[in-house]
């Protein structure tokens, strides 16, 4: 199957099924703000601005990298690219495998002239630098969409289950540094919703990685999708087997925080995405240590509705988020990270 049938085929189980966690969940409903009825704040006050990358963002919002290498999935990133340029946010694009290999898909993955202000994130997948990718197809994915930085996502579960996946992850953590050393650029390592764990996050840091999307379980399930789309009853039943698998997003963000903590590399950008649905998950994110909040699936299902679409529900995120850090009595971002302002609550108190 092409490269470009596989991204059609993802779209469209996204979009039409059940793709979600059978019963893990993101833990974020573990954790609850300290209301604060006097919070001594005009909400006008409550700003959620971030620098990243040298760039201003409206808010610490990353429209998650989702698409590409099909027409659709040129309108679809073209619609979020747009709007995210209206509300000032941060994007990243799909793996841009397909128009590397093939010239003439490259064009489904540039947005850059209708944002040309949005910190734009470009996106390979790992692995490949076992099947021959290197330093070379790192800096054409980043010239070809004009990016800031340069996303490498790891997704060995997703590959195993796939037909002919790449399962070579042998000796990757040592490639990940040469191009950390050598792009030029940040470098961003995310997996694709099974989350990074503790060890992972600290070979990752001594790699020199400019930062760490944690990606956790509990959103869109890759294995779910999988499922959906394997050929032979074999590959449906190996997929259906680890429809539970994964890291959880707020344990994972948790363990990514306490491995930077411990290298002392605070300096490493976190990223938090994975099952994020609301603001108030992205204010529980940000208190929790993360700098940069992504979200997927809510942004598809609108765009492919219009730019409008996908404007209104950034903006309602936004709107959420600003209300959470008022009722909290946080008037900036640094104050959503205080001691006291998140708790955890139940039976994990």
């Amino acid at each position: 199957m092409s490269i470009n049938q596989r991204k059609a085929d993802h779209i469209r189980i996204n979009l039409e099924e059940d793709v979600s966690f059978p019963t893990l969940t993101t833990g974020l409903e573990h954790f609850r703000f300290t209301h604060q009825a006097l919070p001594e704040l005009n909400l006008d006050e409550v700003d959620p601005k971030i620098h990243l990358f040298g760039k201003p963002l409206a808010a610490p919002i990353l429209v998650s990298s989702m698409t590409g290498g099909t027409d659709q999935a040129h309108e679809i990133n073209r619609t979020l690219a747009s709007a995210a340029q209206q509300q000032g946010l941060a994007m990243g694009l799909g793996s841009q495998r397909a128009g590397i290999e093939h010239s003439e898909i490259a064009a489904t993955f540039r947005v850059r002239d209708v944002a040309p202000d949005v910190l734009l994130f470009a996106n390979l997948g790992a692995v490949q630098f076992n099947y021959g990718y290197g330093i070379d197809e790192c800096r054409r994915a980043v010239d070809m969409v004009d990016a800031d930085a340069l996303i490498l996502h790891l997704n060995p579960l997703q590959e195993v289950l796939q037909p002919g996946g790449d399962v070579n992850w042998r000796g990757l953590l040592d490639k990940i540094a040469q191009i950390c050393r050598t792009l030029g650029r940040p470098v961003i390592v995310k997996e694709v919703g099974w989350g990074i764990s503790e060890q992972t996050a600290r070979r990752l840091i001594e790699a020199g990685v400019s930062a760490i999307d944690v990606a956790g379980a509990g959103g869109t399930s890759w294995s779910q999708v999988e499922m959906y789309r394997a050929p032979t009853e074999r590959l449906r039943r190996l997929a259906a087997a680890f429809g539970d698998w994964g890291i959880p997003t707020a344990e994972s963000l948790l363990a990514v925080r306490r491995a930077c903590t411990a290298v002392q590399q605070e300096e490493i950008a976190i990223f938090a995405s994975g099952g994020i649905r609301g603001g108030q998950d992205i204010a529980k994110c940000i208190a929790l240590g993360a700098d940069l909040v992504g979200l997927a699936s809510p942004f598809l299902k609108r765009a492919v509705e219009s730019v409008e679409a996908v404007s209104e529900e950034m903006e309602l995120l936004m709107m959420e988020l600003r209300i959470a850090m008022f009722c909290s009595g946080a008037a900036t971002i640094e104050q959503l990270r205080q001691p006291g302002v998140l708790k955890r609550i139940g039976n994990n108190e």
